[in-house]
């Protein structure tokens, strides 16, 4: 990130109830940012949203849905922001399976009234819409996919994905890009850290499993995931938003923020990694009927790292360690805004060490 970017830039920030909107939501107020969030109430308790106090970082927080393009237009007039970030999604597949109807409505026509706001508002700079790494048609290879791949998506939750990766390729084709507004996709994997609490995850599971001392189901060991800390995919959505803040288009396209090629580790790998620090985890192999989900999955971010200087600092087992102090301390009763803050200062610390 450059030194001084953030400083008094009007941001847009939907989904920052959530636990990648709230990280980020701290980050960019560290940074000096103003940042005006838009998204739901927080959808577990507890919730890093509260947890951290994440509520402080911001100049307004409006609680609304992304389908309500009347109240999201408004408020965008009213910020009348520089850069947007769009990370309001129904993010879960499972939950996708049951709720089809909303997934793609929340996750589809959010993406429309996001860009119509945008549209209808002048001084916009540029707009980062977060999808997943799971918009891909996954063929399950052993490689690495690259943003040319087509899109696809065998559950709602990864067709709706990758429709919005459509629907912002017409919109910045058919209108944004004539009026000056920069618009690119991200796509990263499967993000870890402090303060995730979403039903379905891994993490999340485990911490609940040891809270609640009883033995840990364990969904599809052997499926091979790009994980990530979160603040690595923030720090590429960051300086991806400078790069089309201050461009001429060239980034305006689609982006892959994933971690080493050999941090994609299977699940139970991640399991055991902990278990190791955690004597206490037990678990077992969840043998019931599941809905599909793809087994192998890897970003490849060459274009990321050559184009952009991105690359991930922090590799998995740190990642895991992280993730694991701050739950700690949350546990403890320790200020979870500062531990946040303090781990956001680390990364970027690491970050500037590479480049020194």
């Amino acid at each position: 990130m450059s030194d001084g970017f953030w400083r008094g830039r009007r941001v847009l920030l939907t989904g920052h109830t959530g636990f990648k909107g709230s990280w980020l939501s701290l980050w960019l107020h560290a940074q000096g940012a103003e940042v005006h969030g838009y998204a739901l109430v927080p959808p577990a308790s507890p919730n890093l949203f509260t947890v951290a106090g994440v509520a402080g970082a911001l100049a307004s927080s409006t609680l609304a849905d992304i389908r309500d393009l009347t109240t999201l237009t408004a408020l965008c007039r009213e910020v009348r922001p520089q850069i947007v970030f769009h990370l309001a999604a129904q993010a879960l597949v499972r939950q996708s399976y049951r709720e089809p109807v909303d997934t793609f409505a929340t996750n589809v026509m959010g993406v429309v009234n996001l860009l119509e706001a945008v549209r209808s508002t002048g001084g916009v700079r540029a707009v980062v819409n977060v999808t997943t790494d799971k918009c891909y048609e996954n063929r399950e290879w052993p490689w690495a996919y690259r943003e040319i791949e087509p899109m696809g998506g065998h559950d709602p939750y990864s067709a709706s994905k990758g429709c919005a990766e459509l629907v912002t390729a017409a919109y910045r084709a058919s209108f944004l890009k004539e009026a000056g507004v920069a618009v690119a996709t991200a796509r990263a994997g499967n993000v870890i850290g402090g303060g995730d609490w979403a039903e379905d995850r891994l993490l999340p599971d485990i911490f609940r499993a040891l809270d609640a001392r009883r033995t840990l189901p364990v969904r599809s060991p052997h499926a091979v995931r790009p994980w990530q800390h979160v603040l690595e995919p923030l720090s590429g959505y960051l300086a991806l938003a400078e790069a089309l803040a201050g461009g001429n288009g060239d980034f305006a396209e689609a982006w892959n923020f994933g971690p080493a090629d050999d941090d994609a580790r299977d699940v139970a790998w991640i399991v055991e990694r902990l278990a190791s620090h955690l004597p206490d985890l037990v678990w077992q192999v969840d043998a019931t009927p599941q809905p599909h989900e793809a087994h192998y999955l890897k970003l490849d971010s060459s274009k990321a790292r050559s184009r952009l200087g991105w690359q991930p600092r922090w590799r998995l087992a740190e990642a895991l360690d992280r993730t694991l102090q701050w739950h700690q301390a949350w546990r403890a009763g320790a200020d979870m805004r500062a531990v946040c803050l303090a781990q956001i200062a680390d990364h970027v610390a690491s970050a500037d060490a590479d480049r020194s």
